[in-house]
């Protein structure tokens, strides 16, 4: 009997311990499941993490950053006590007994526990990333093509110099800044895993820009070497002909001291020699822009013929001015009527309008206008003796036109306003 009764208690405590082996092997294996999940979603949360790292420098990113890794301190934690539960219950022993199996299972079902409320969590904190990673990744879908575009302006940069160096023109400018952006280009092939997603974008885009108006450049210069050639003629031209009528204002100086009184014409005198300077400086920058040209120096050929431009404008003028003053002495001293008739019915014009819808005029408008009146016939007063001035004449009446349109003018713009 004692034999028999050992025996059935033998295969009763055996079958009560195989019973909580077989849960513990059971809670172990959902345990070890809940582990592999656990590292499945955080290796795919870390890509993500990574991505928005490398392209989002916002303190929002910088937040999800941190509390990322405070979860992988967390899921060190988590993951350790579930690995300590394994090793501290070996399930696999022929002695197992039903109670160590039941503590071994209860152990085991805490850790998957653990794991998977920490699996919820991590899941539940990368949904909360979602707007974030989508302009990461908005951005992010910008690297490839960005850096691509700014390969291809490079390209076309150095195709466009190579074309126009083959034309003749060594085009040292756009080379030098092309030859600038190399270690840009350097930098854009050592990609973003080095440089950062943001800063490799933004590298790309400035790098378009540049290489672009290198490429612009480069393909302006041949117009731009022509117009320089079209404007050395054309200055060349023009300054021939501006000495050609330089030589001819004495005889109109002559003239004007010959008919008419000092006053009018004393302050010409220099005009000549004025006009000569001008034209020889003109010249002489001509060449220095001639020079320029022939060493491609495209900026300084250009500030030269503008300074040749300026100069012969300083000659024209000066020579014209005694031209036209000859004219309209001319006409004044032939009849002065006109020029009186003029600048008489200028003034009756603006006390016109200074009187419309007024019973008085504005003092601020009267004053002038009545002054104009009383100029103009002090000026035609002036006329006498067998050589008047007529060039005081000429420019008082000027003068008076002016003062009647400066007046109608600010009746006008007053007008304006009030309306």
């Amino acid at each position: 009997m004692n034999g028999g009764g050992a025996r059935r208690w033998g295969w009763g405590g055996g079958g009560r311990a195989e019973s909580r082996r077989a849960e513990a092997q059971a809670a172990k294996d959902a345990a070890a499941a809940a582990f592999y999940e656990l590292d499945t979603a955080q290796r795919d949360l870390r890509i993500s993490i990574e991505t928005l790292a490398a392209v989002d420098d916002s303190p929002a990113a910088h937040r999800a950053v941190a509390d990322f890794a405070e979860f992988g301190r967390r899921i060190d934690q988590v993951s350790h006590a579930y690995i300590a539960a394994v090793d501290a219950h070996d399930l696999d022993r022929d002695d197992l007994d039903a109670d160590t199996a039941a503590r071994a299972r209860r152990a085991l079902d805490g850790a998957r526990e653990d794991l998977e409320r920490t699996r919820t969590d991590l899941e539940r904190f990368g949904q909360g990333l979602g707007p974030l990673l989508e302009k990461a990744e908005t951005q992010l879908a910008r690297l490839a093509p960005a850096v691509e575009r700014a390969r291809q302006a490079l390209l076309d940069a150095t195709k466009a110099l190579d074309a126009v160096r083959a034309s003749g023109l060594r085009a040292d400018g756009p080379a030098a800044r092309l030859a600038a952006l190399s270690p840009e280009l350097t930098r854009l092939n050592e990609g973003a895993a080095r440089h950062g997603v943001r800063e490799t974008v933004q590298r790309a885009d400035r790098v378009l820009r540049e290489a672009e108006a290198v490429r612009r450049e480069a393909e302006r210069l041949p117009e731009r070497a022509a117009e320089i050639d079209r404007r050395l003629s054309s200055l060349r031209t023009r300054a021939e002909a501006l000495r050609n009528r330089t030589d001819g204002v004495q005889p109109v100086l002559s003239e004007l001291r010959r008919r008419f009184a000092v006053a009018c014409w004393e302050d010409l005198q220099n005009v000549p020699e004025q006009a000569a300077r001008a034209v020889r400086q003109a010249e002489e920058k001509l060449a220095e822009a001639r020079g320029a040209r022939e060493e491609q120096q495209w900026a300084d050929a250009t500030a030269r013929l503008s300074t040749v431009r300026a100069l012969l404008n300083d000659a024209d003028e000066a020579v014209s001015a005694a031209g036209e003053r000859l004219r309209r002495l001319n006409e004044v001293s032939f009849d002065h009527t006109g020029e009186v008739e003029r600048a008489r019915f200028a003034v009756r014009d603006a006390q016109r309008l200074a009187m419309a819808g007024r019973s008085h005029p504005d003092p601020r408008h009267a004053g002038p206008l009545d002054d104009a009146v009383a100029r103009l016939d002090r000026a035609v007063a002036g006329l006498t003796g067998r050589h008047p001035d007529w060039w005081h004449f000429v420019t008082e009446l000027d003068a008076i036109r002016e003062t009647a349109a400066r007046v109608v003018r600010e009746i006008r713009e007053e007008r304006a306003a009030g309306g």
